[in-house]
């Protein structure tokens, strides 16, 4: 029987996900709950953790490790930013530790910064130990979608060289939830053809993006699509304008995409119709960091 040797911790804004790991970074058991850092109130983060996996902490004896928004400024510890160029073994030995309950301790893992060809700061937390996790070769392109999709580069021996940070995800919701555009919409069914014209757009003018959006409600006044198509023609027209700026410098030639199945498939869809070839990455790249983080830091030694 594969003895557990770390708990590892996936906490961010919405969620906390924990996954008890065996020899190798084997994924024995995994639990999760609503407890992301915004949800604990007045900062019981100790007790959100203990609630999850209390059990497992006093079974295993486990050390424990944390990526995410637990980090942040918002989480438990605020764990300061590790400038970019950054490697795994820096990042291994900036851990921060708090003290759940007397003699257990947790280690949180420091998001990382960078500044863009723009001049302007950019941020991460959490994408870092995703990145290491997925033993990507140098000189890579890896994209994680979500609600702020990131585009990062790796350098050699594993470092971390640069990244660039797009609202993507959030600007959907917010113009589809909280705007005129989403009046006419119709949600729930797929469109690939409506998304591949919104990336065709977005891909052909970035720039003027601001002025596009606005075709995903005249396209249905005029009844040139219908309810149902215009939210993944605006998914498209988004994804399409980031994927132009995105690779706007830096053009790749392949990407790697770490993401939920549904980001990835959208994702790789459009970055086809920009030729550029993406492969989808397995979802086990958080604990996979987790784990190589813990063995830098020297957490599971005489274990």
């Amino acid at each position: 029987m594969n003895p557990a040797r770390l708990i590892a911790l996936d906490w961010g804004t919405s969620n906390l996900r924990a996954s008890l790991l065996g020899d190798g970074g084997q994924v024995l058991q995994t639990r999760a709950g609503a407890s992301g850092v915004m949800a604990v109130p007045q900062g019981r983060f100790a007790v959100a953790l203990l609630e999850l996996c209390g059990d497992w902490i006093a079974q295993h004896a486990c050390p424990l490790i944390a990526s995410g928004m637990v980090g942040s400024r918002q989480g438990w510890h605020e764990v300061p930013y590790l400038e970019c160029p950054a490697t795994l073994a820096q990042a291994a030995r900036q851990m921060a530790r708090v003290e759940v309950k007397p003699q257990v301790v947790l280690h949180i893992v420091p998001g990382l910064c960078c500044v863009g060809s723009d001049g302007q700061d950019d941020v991460m937390r959490g994408e870092e130990t995703q990145i290491w996790g997925a033993g990507l070769d140098d000189g890579s392109c890896v994209v994680l979608p979500g609600t702020h999709s990131k585009w990062a580069w790796t350098g050699a021996g594993a470092v971390i060289s640069g990244f660039a940070t797009y609202m993507t995800g959030e600007l959907y919701a917010l113009l589809t939830q909280h705007g005129i555009l989403g009046r006419l919409m119709s949600f729930g069914e797929d469109d690939a053809e409506a998304f591949a014209r919104g990336v065709q757009l977005g891909l052909a003018d970035p720039a003027n993006i601001m002025h596009s959006v606005f075709a995903a409600r005249t396209a249905g006044l005029m009844q040139r699509m219908a309810p149902t198509a215009l939210p993944d023609f605006l998914s498209g027209m988004l994804i399409g304008a980031e994927i132009a700026g995105a690779s706007a410098r830096l053009r790749p030639d392949h990407v790697t995409l770490i993401g939920d199945t549904a980001l990835n498939a959208r994702y790789a869809a459009a970055l086809k119709i920009a030729g550029i070839h993406a492969s989808p990455l397995s979802a086990d790249a958080t604990t996979r960091g987790q784990w190589q983080l813990a063995l830098q830091a020297g957490l599971l030694e005489n274990r």
